[in-house]
């Protein structure tokens, strides 16, 4: 046991230096918001679609390092470590949480909106876009599933919780649909969606496409013939 004392100590470390990092971030960011908007009569409006922009630019960045996480070639990466990886998936994740729920309850007090608590919380609520604002409802109740499973591994067999914690890819592109179809007005936008859409979808396909040591030493012993045992080897046996 003393001997783990000291590589949790670090561990906990990283994970505050990595909260504190991006809390501070986060906090310039929002004053710097908060600066342009004051007086504006749109700026719940405003502050609301910038928190779900962030978030989702969040949600990206958990699901790449995720999927960096599991794939093939991980162990081509010496630094930063495994350990640092999983921390920094999970701040991740923290984070995408924290603005996700900025931008529900912005949006779901903001009575300007046409969205409510009715809307932010249950499908078909909005009288806002409801399509497009209900694949958001359903997208955040993924996340939450994907989110609270992955809270649990450590005491969830893998069997249960991984499969379930891949519904964090459900999650990303019904949020990417409802970022989509409910405020992309603009062209900087729709590049932003379509290009990290793209590249999540490149590296999906490289992770499942990509073969694992595992899978070149099944591929192996399938090619291997069914010989039985030669006169020879018969002799020597007997």
């Amino acid at each position: 046991m003393p001997r783990d004392r000291p590589a949790r100590t670090v561990r906990i470390a990283s994970t505050l230096v990595l909260l504190t990092a991006g809390g501070g971030a986060s906090a310039w960011l929002l004053g710097r918001a908060a600066q342009h908007v004051a007086g504006d009569q749109n700026a719940p409006w405003i502050v609301g679609r910038a928190s779900g922009i962030t978030a989702y630019l969040l949600l990206v960045a958990v699901v790449t390092t995720g999927l960096l996480l599991s794939h093939p070639w991980r162990t081509r990466l010496h630094r930063p470590g495994a350990v640092t990886r999983i921390r920094v998936h999970a701040v991740l994740a923290s984070f995408t949480l924290a603005f996700t729920a900025l931008h529900v309850i912005v949006l779901a007090t903001d009575r300007y909106a046409g969205v409510g608590w009715t809307g932010a919380l249950l499908p078909m609520g909005a009288s806002y876009r409801p399509v497009p604002v209900t694949l958001g409802v359903i997208g955040l109740y993924s996340g939450l599933v994907s989110g609270t499973t992955a809270a649990l591994a450590g005491r969830l067999a893998g069997r249960v919780w991984w499969p379930l914690h891949k519904v964090a890819a459900a999650a990303l592109v019904l949020v990417w649909l409802h970022g989509l179809l409910a405020g992309s007005d603009a062209l900087a936008l729709l590049l932003m969606y379509g290009l990290s859409g793209t590249g999540l979808v490149a590296l999906a396909v490289s992770r499942y496409v990509a073969t694992t040591p595992r899978d070149r030493v099944e591929a192996l012993t399938a090619e291997q013939p069914h010989r039985s045992p030669s006169a020879a080897t018969l002799g020597r046996a007997s």
